[in-house]
């Protein structure tokens, strides 16, 4: 099996790319420049690299600022003008991580994408079902409710049997350096 691993460059990413490699996937690395932040106190892009480096995976980066101002933020805009309440998250999780991230491991020659995602997938006779997260805490489910049954075939969630407590355990046990860094928490634009 071979993986592409959504790497940002905090823990949760790191934790999956380390869990899929250890599960026997050929896995490469790849953060996604989505976009700039002012002021950004860490390079990102960098603590994903030196992740990969230690895990002894290939690392790309892909530079989506563009595609990102115009579907994600673009999008989000227009529908706070018209008094609704947007959840930029979905738009990027289902254009990027599960669209443009996807077709950028196909062209690399990966047929499936892990993301360090609190979430869980089931097969069932009828096909793929999306479940919450065992730490329900950090489920992230709720963001992912627009994947098709394609994607949920071609995606791994290896957190989600995970607390964040464990997520946390792993990384300081394999010496990342980002095994304490802060959580993302608010809009990333």
């Amino acid at each position: 099996m071979k993986v592409l691993i959504a790497m940002s460059g905090g823990v949760d990413s790191a934790v999956a790319a380390l869990l899929m490699k250890q599960e026997g996937a050929e896995c490469a690395g790849c953060t996604m420049r989505l976009f700039q932040k002012k002021n950004a106190v860490t390079d990102d892009v960098e603590d994903a690299r030196q992740v990969a480096q230690r895990l002894s995976i290939p690392f790309h980066v892909a530079s989506f600022e563009e595609e990102f101002r115009q579907e994600v933020i673009g999008r989000f805009i227009e529908a706070y003008e018209q008094g609704q309440t947007p959840n930029p998250c979905i738009i990027c999780n289902r254009f990027f991580k599960f669209g443009a991230l996807h077709a950028l491991g196909k062209e690399l020659g990966y047929e499936d994408i892990a993301t360090g995602h609190y979430a869980r997938i089931e097969q069932t006779p009828e096909g793929f079902v999306l479940k919450k997260a065992k730490d329900a805490a950090k489920d992230q489910s709720y963001v992912l409710y627009q994947l098709t049954q394609e994607q949920l075939e071609h995606v791994h969630f290896p957190l989600g049997e995970l607390t964040k407590a464990e997520v946390r355990a792993i990384a300081e046990e394999n010496e990342f350096l980002n095994a304490h860094k802060s959580d993302s928490q608010d809009i990333c634009f």
